[in-house]
């Protein structure tokens, strides 16, 4: 895997040319910044910029120009930057302008045929008292936003409703998305009945990439194995949808398990957030 070139396709096809993930969203390109717009229920924010040739001036009037976009509308939104972004100092104009950064994460990248062939065996199936069970309705949804919840401690609405909204849309399970938005695959691992891990993937017709999103499992069950079966169920969903790579945006828990199923470093990635 070329890493100049995976990053310049992920950019082109994920940023650059990116289509709503969702069905109430818009993606505009804006002068210098391509952002996704829609109600405060989805995903608000900048997902690329073209300020390489802008001076500090420029710069500063573009961000000013997002933060009065998303303001009018009530909106807080976030501006996505990668650290091989430009300018390299965007990070501190974004500070000056009153954004909050969140911990980076690395955006790591894998070929799928290699992540189905090292979890086609023992390595990528779940322990014998877990069973799999794919999301794809109401319940499903309720499942995977509980195990959401004791895994991270937060975020179960914005989840719960970002899963209903594809499902309404008729993107969810192993459908396809006509209208070439995002098509979500969500799984839960359920022990004695008990929702234990769950992960999503969501994907879009016509690009290289599978985004993996979510994944996490309750305190006590975890190193058991449960993190690889669900990205090994993803990832097979990914192969039969023609998707080259699987993207992730990685924390330091999850980082060592995928390099070690060959996902490899592209760049980092830290949300700036900004609340009018």
């Amino acid at each position: 895997m070329e890493h100049d070139e995976v990053l310049a396709a992920y950019d082109r096809q994920m940023r650059r040319d990116a289509r709503p993930d969702g069905p109430g969203a818009r993606v505009e390109r804006a002068g210098r910044v391509v952002r996704q717009t829609g109600g405060a229920g989805d995903w608000n924010g900048v997902l690329w910029s073209d300020l390489r040739e802008a001076g500090p001036e420029e710069a500063e009037a573009v961000i000013a120009a997002q933060v009065r976009h998303y303001a009018a509308r009530g909106l807080a939104f976030e501006w996505k930057l990668y650290s091989h972004d430009h300018p390299r100092d965007l990070g501190r104009r974004l500070l000056a302008a009153g954004f909050e950064p969140e911990p980076a994460e690395t955006l790591m990248v894998a070929e799928t045929a290699a992540v189905v062939r090292a979890l086609d065996g023992p390595a990528g199936r779940p322990p014998g008292d877990a069973r799999l069970v794919p999301v794809t309705d109401a319940a499903g949804v309720e499942l995977l936003a509980e195990v959401h919840e004791q895994a991270f401690g937060k975020g179960r609405d914005a989840i719960r409703r970002r899963l209903l909204a594809l499902l309404a849309d008729g993107a969810g399970g192993a459908q396809a998305d006509g209208a070439g938005g995002a098509v979500a695959v969500a799984v839960v691992a359920v022990v004695g009945g008990r929702p234990v891990s769950a992960a999503r993937m969501e994907t879009r017709p016509g690009t290289d990439f599978g985004g993996l999103w979510g994944g996490g499992t309750v305190p006590d069950q975890r190193g058991r194995g449960l993190y690889r079966a669900l990205l090994g169920f993803r990832a097979r969903i990914a192969a039969e949808r023609g998707h080259r790579y699987l993207q992730v945006d990685a924390s330091e828990d999850s980082r060592p398990i995928l390099h070690r199923l060959g996902f490899t470093a592209l760049s980092t990635t830290t949300p700036y957030h900004f609340t009018p």
